[in-house]
């Protein structure tokens, strides 16, 4: 758990060092995929209950656990993301 939980730490600091108007939030998506497998992790939502993504994205009025689309990230929105991953598991 450490392991997946540092993983999971640095690739959420990735993606917020992204956030920012221009950005597709299916970068945002491709960028924590890679991280975690550049890691030697899996997403641990990709996959669960047919969620077809490894983060989840919200921005302004969704609430939680939205799923990432093309959409682009504008100058002043509010953008929630979480993550997760598994370690050799």
């Amino acid at each position: 758990m450490r392991i997946a939980g540092r993983v999971l730490a640095e690739g959420l600091k990735k993606l917020k060092a992204m956030i920012k108007p221009g950005v597709n939030v299916l970068e945002l998506d491709a960028a924590f995929a890679k991280h975690i497998a550049d890691n030697d992790c899996q997403s641990n939502f990709k996959g669960y209950q047919g969620f077809p993504a490894t983060i989840c994205v919200s921005i302004n009025e969704q609430l939680i656990h939205g799923i990432p689309t093309d959409r682009v990230i504008k100058e002043g929105d509010i953008v929630s993301v979480d993550g997760g991953c598994i370690y050799q598991g």
